[in-house]
């Protein structure tokens, strides 16, 4: 299968180096790249604002010559654009009437499907286009004769590929992305999802930054791809500098960037997800809300439809993170794990303060979860101005737990300073085990999911009558990850709880949480009003990182192996993956199972991906009564809630069937001959 069977459209975004007033050797360069990027597989090549002339012609583009010359020009690109399948944005000079328009010419295979003209002339600063250009609203007409054929010409063309669902192209000039109201904003909300701007965009000191934010901001409230395109190098220096910057962005995201300055051609490639871009405005109920109180303004907007014939790539052109909950940045994952806890602590800190409560009970395994749990724990009671000892901390051993890791319970709640008691559940599970007649009681060694969650259910059974005893709250541990494999005992057991900050937060989120904790050191969702870790919690918590995750309910094997959760229901990692793409955008199984080889490679391959995905389908849609009824608790990402008063209401009785024949039979289409 291609990209483009997964949803995905190839864009590229060209800057070639510029002859000013030369349209013929500009025609030749804009071939190449345009040539360049049909091989590559685009369904999309944009260039520079006035691109055959260049921006800085100045009084020169009301030259009949020049203006002949971007013609001959626009001929020789549309001529060799034949037997190519990308629509192909130029900008030139066109007249029009008795006006002359600044313009993108939109062509495919040798045809121009449509002129867009500029609709916002900027006559301020080192801008005085008026003086030059008719804007869009003047024009007395919505054809123009291109080389001898009329055209559709105006700012409210949306071209459509009939071929490639979703893919709607509108296409502005740099001006009209700068205003309060663009032309975009219209074309958006009539349907187009690829947003295109041609600029000149002469570059001063901080705009490079400020072209980020404005075509990133852009993309995300539109739920779209905003491609901006601005004249580079051979532009003339006379007053004025070009830095070539080209952007792809999609719903907030950069995607791709040309290297300021450069001094040679430039081209930026990116695989737009439009599967992406549907779910996410099907999501928005407010912009269809908005599209209903413009519709009969909207109707207007003419469609120029074109068959695309979707190139034959395999290759994804994007990068896809192995964990999606977890930046890749180091200044944005410190960030992400500071808003984390901030979330965490101040839904805990309201919670507390609700219930007039000022005792926490939490059980400490010396695992992640837990770890977390009591760290925000901890936070909170230094945020809140109480004692620490009012945290009573259990560790519980079974029969299954390790020495290690009761030393590491005992370690990490001595070095915080709060209340801790050992409780030992081995003889209260014995006589349950006892009165169920159950073989492990008459000392065989059978260790069943009745074994397994007589554990469970003693621990959360002794912890909700301590807080009765003591006048408390439970605090929960169980993890997001968790919850979506079903991974916990429900009711009496680790499901269970009166509040969980856990409960939105991935495992592969979790590390790096309790690794920032370590690193950041001052407890900065407190805002630095508790002192640094002591060196103990700092050493304990580092061995806790490096442990294998573990629910230590079944005694270690003949081999000394100690159980692992991984081995049972497959890696964390590979299920997160899973669960952001299936929760967050409502993706296919096949394009779940496509990303996670494109960024698992060559670590999981995909038989091992496919047979993962197909565990977590299955647990995932059979688990869901668990999440029905789960504990209150915080939300803490976008899509990282599974709660059924947040982002996610499932009916427990529900069909994998669906998922797992679409998987299955796609699985076979790529692996038939």
């Amino acid at each position: 299968m291609t990209t483009y069977d997964h949803g995905f459209a190839r864009v590229t975004a060209a800057v070639p180096v510029l002859s000013l007033a030369d349209p013929a050797v500009n025609a030749q360069r804009t071939v190449e790249l345009m040539t360049a990027a049909a091989a590559d597989g685009a369904a999309l090549v944009a260039f520079p604002e006035l691109g055959l002339c260049g921006y800085s012609v100045d009084d020169l583009v009301q030259q009949q010559a020049l203006l002949d010359a971007c013609e001959a020009a626009l001929r020789t690109i549309v001529e060799a654009s034949r037997g190519l399948k990308p629509l192909v944005a130029i900008g030139m000079p066109i007249v029009v009437g008795d006006g002359l328009y600044n313009c993108a010419v939109v062509l495919r295979d040798g045809e121009v499907l449509g002129v867009v003209p500029k609709s916002y002339l900027p006559n301020y600063r080192e801008f005085y286009e008026q003086r030059l250009f008719a804007a869009a609203r003047d024009a007395p007409t919505d054809t123009a004769t291109i080389l001898g054929t009329s055209v559709p010409f105006g700012a409210d063309l949306i071209f459509t590929a009939t071929d490639l669902p979703g893919f709607n192209v509108h296409v502005e000039i740099c001006e009209d992305g700068w205003v309060p109201i663009p032309p975009s904003t219209w074309a958006a909300l009539a349907g187009a999802t690829v947003l295109v701007n041609l600029s000149g965009s002469p570059v001063t000191v901080g705009k490079e930054s400020y072209r980020k934010s404005l075509c990133t901001s852009h993309s995300a409230k539109l739920a779209a791809a905003y491609i901006y395109v601005a004249a580079g190098y051979g532009e003339s220096t006379t007053d004025l500098a070009w830095d070539g910057d080209a952007l792809i962005t999609e719903n907030g995201s950069l995607l791709a960037r040309t290297e300021p300055f450069a001094i040679a051609d430039q081209a930026i490639t990116a695989d737009i997800d439009l599967d992406r871009l549907a779910q996410e405005r099907r999501r928005m109920i407010s912009m269809r809300d908005q599209v209903g109180d413009y519709a009969s303004q909207l109707k207007e907007l003419r469609r120029i439809e074109f068959a695309l014939g979707a190139p034959s790539t395999t290759t994804l052109q994007r990068t896809v993170p192995r964990f999606p909950f977890v930046p890749a940045d180091a200044a944005d994952r410190d960030l992400r794990c500071r808003e984390v806890g901030h979330i965490q602590v101040q839904g805990l800190a309201a919670r507390l303060r609700a219930t007039g409560i000022d005792k926490i009970i939490v059980g400490v395994s010396g695992g992640l979860d837990s770890t977390l749990a009591l760290l925000v724990a901890v936070d909170t009671f230094d945020l809140l101005g109480l004692p620490r000892t009012n945290i009573h901390a259990y560790t519980m051993p079974g029969f299954a737990t390790g020495d290690d890791s009761l030393r590491r319970a005992h370690e990490l709640m001595a070095s915080l300073g709060v209340s801790a008691t050992e409780l030992d559940i081995r003889p209260s599970c014995l006589q349950m085990l006892a009165d169920l007649d159950h073989p492990f009681a008459k000392g065989e060694k059978v260790y069943d999911v009745t074994f397994e969650n007589v554990q469970a259910g003693e621990r959360t059974s002794h912890l909700f009558r301590l807080a009765n005893h003591l006048g408390g709250i439970v605090l929960g541990t169980g993890d997001l990850s968790e919850l979506a494999l079903g991974w916990c005992t429900y009711g009496v057991g680790d499901q269970m709880s009166h509040y969980n900050v856990n409960s939105s937060v991935p495992k592969t989120l979790i590390q790096h949480l309790i690794r920032w904790m370590i690193d950041a050191g001052a407890n900065e969702a407190t805002g630095g009003q508790s002192s640094r870790h002591v060196e103990a919690t700092r050493s304990v918590l580092g061995e806790i990182l490096g442990d294998v995750i573990s629910p230590e309910l079944i005694p270690p094997g003949e081999d000394g192996a100690i159980q692992s959760t991984e081995d049972s229901v497959g890696p964390y990692a590979l299920h997160d993956f899973f669960l952001y793409y299936l929760t967050r955008f409502g993706y296919r199984p096949s394009k779940i199972a496509y990303l996670a080889e494109h960024a698992w490679a060559p670590d999981y391959d995909a038989a091992t991906i496919n047979r993962w995905l197909t565990v977590f389908l299955k647990r995932f849609m059979s688990n869901q009564f668990k999440r029905s009824a789960m504990p209150n608790g915080p939300k803490i990402g976008s899509g990282g809630s599974l709660s059924p008063r947040g982002d996610w209401r499932s009916p427990s009785d529900a069909s994998p069937r669906a998922w797992l024949d679409e998987l299955t039979a796609t699985s076979q289409q790529v692996t038939d001959p």
